[in-house]
């Protein structure tokens, strides 16, 4: 008789990573001295890890106790350096008077010990860390977060500004809305276009108050005189023109650009015009004399962003070849060049109260400081679209236009981005037209216009229904500063 068939049991299957687990069970099993716990530190490679750890970052630190160590967890970082150190002790650095009377061993230092507030670098009120103590095996439960270094972000806060949204939108132009500038009594602004004329408009009605022709190409700088009733502006046809407002006519030109003229700028204190364009050359004018003073040349492609100071550097001009110069008004000659972006700097704000500007490029936007031109920081986020215009007022928003038509919000001390807005094209026109050309504040700050690809001129405001509980600000010091 046959005798009773054995059944085979189903073998259960069993993923990569359990087995991965099961081998590495076995190898802890193998060599480990204590079965279910890792293996024994090594002293000599973390006296080697954290002593180069604190002579980095807390060299020259002289360590202070602010209460009474006990003989267990009592250790100074006065000096990285150190004798050997017997197998069972783990001290970082020479121990204390406390350690050599009382001969207590087994002392693991995890941080430089708690030391009174001081302040850091920025300013702020550094924390200390603690002095963490473990003994036997218990040392090996401490996981390697309790190795690094505590301490809280120097970065500044950002102060809280309410959202802003749009309130008007005036249509008249004809092409795209290129340039902008207003007058300093803050009663109209004037907008230049690719439609070649520059229109005169109310600030507080929006109404269209006049429209000046003469330009046969686009016009893409303005500026007003706050000393002359003298409006000017320059265009893509090389021409850069006086305009007097009492005559509302083009009194004076100014010849010598070599091709479109694409910024525009008053000097603050002199009778000084300077203009920038594809030339690759910013030319210092004479107002009324119209005579060119000066071609400050040295950049390598077209010059589309320049703003002036009354002290130096009084000339900052921005390239197309990723540089910005800085340039001395009496010789004519550059003073420094900035190397930091990596893509053309289409658009400048200088702060209006403190002594430094932003410049903006598709990499980045980076703040510098003034009058040498230290670099600061970069903005905390990347806007990654082609930044037109920018324009910061005296509470330290500062705005920026890309060519996708996203306008973003910014708080000038911190970096932090608190508002992200993406402009609407009138109907009728392509989504492709939602970009944003230029930008300006009004002269008290409180509104900002910006000029567009669908034609249309947008005014912004804050809005005066939101407050911190409302819109939180939502903000994570950055762990790590992008440095270029």
């Amino acid at each position: 008789m046959p005798g009773p068939s054995l059944e085979m049991e189903p073998v259960e299957p069993q993923s990569l990573k359990k087995l991965s687990f099961k081998s590495l069970k076995r190898a802890l099993d193998l060599f480990s001295p204590l079965h279910g716990h890792l293996a024994p530190p090594d002293p000599e490679s973390k006296k080697i890890r954290m002593s180069h750890k604190v002579s980095h970052e807390y060299l020259g630190t002289k360590a202070t106790t602010s209460r009474p160590l006990s003989e267990a967890n009592a250790v100074a970082l006065d000096r990285p350096a150190q004798p050997p150190v017997p197998p069972n002790t783990l001290a970082l650095t020479e121990p204390s008077s406390d350690l050599q009377k009382g001969g207590a061993q087994n002392v693991l230092a995890v941080g430089p010990s708690i030391q009174p507030k001081a302040l850091n670098d920025i300013g702020l009120p550094s924390k200390s860390t603690a002095v963490v103590s473990a003994s036997g095996s218990s040392e090996r439960n401490l996981s390697t977060s309790a190795i690094m270094e505590r301490i809280p972000s120097k970065w500044p806060r950002p102060v809280w500004h309410p959202p802003w949204k749009t309130y008007r939108v005036i249509s008249g132009h004809l092409g795209w809305v290129r340039s902008i500038a207003f007058d300093p009594s803050n009663t109209w602004f004037c907008t230049g276009s690719a439609d070649r004329t520059i229109k005169i408009w109310d600030v507080g009605s929006g109404r269209l108050k006049l429209t000046l022709t003469g330009h046969i190409e686009q016009v893409r700088g303005l500026a007003v005189s706050s000393k002359h009733t003298y409006m000017f502006s320059a265009g893509d046809d090389k021409l850069v023109k006086c305009w007097d407002l009492e005559q509302n006519k083009a009194i004076r030109s100014y010849h010598g650009h070599l091709s479109g003229v694409y910024c525009l700028a008053l000097h603050p204190t002199i009778d000084v015009l300077l203009t920038g364009g594809r030339d690759s050359v910013c030319r210092v004018w004479d107002i009324r004399s119209k005579a060119q003073i000066f071609a400050l040349s040295g950049h390598d492609n077209t010059v589309c962003s320049v703003f002036t100071r009354p002290m130096d550097p009084q000339v900052v001009t921005g390239s197309h070849d990723s540089t910005i110069k800085f340039w001395d008004l009496r010789f004519g000659k550059t003073m420094l060049t900035l190397t930091h972006h990596k893509k053309s700097v289409r658009a400048m704000a200088q702060h209006p109260k403190e002594h430094c500007f932003a410049s903006a490029s598709a990499d980045n936007i980076k703040k510098f400081n003034l009058p040498k031109g230290e670099f600061l920081h970069n903005m905390l986020s990347q806007q990654k679209t082609i930044i037109n215009a920018m324009a910061v007022n005296e509470e330290g928003v500062l705005a920026t236009g890309g060519d996708n038509g996203s306008l973003w919000f910014w708080d000038w001390k911190s970096g932090h981005n608190f508002q992200q807005a993406q402009t609407i094209v009138q109907p009728g026109s392509l989504d492709s037209e939602a970009g944003i050309y230029a930008l300006c504040y009004d002269i008290t700050g409180s509104r900002l216009i910006s000029c567009e690809a669908d034609k249309t001129i947008k005014m912004w405001k804050e809005d005066e229904n939101a407050t911190p509980e409302t819109h939180p600000l939502n903000f994570k010091p950055p762990k790590d500063i992008r440095r270029f």
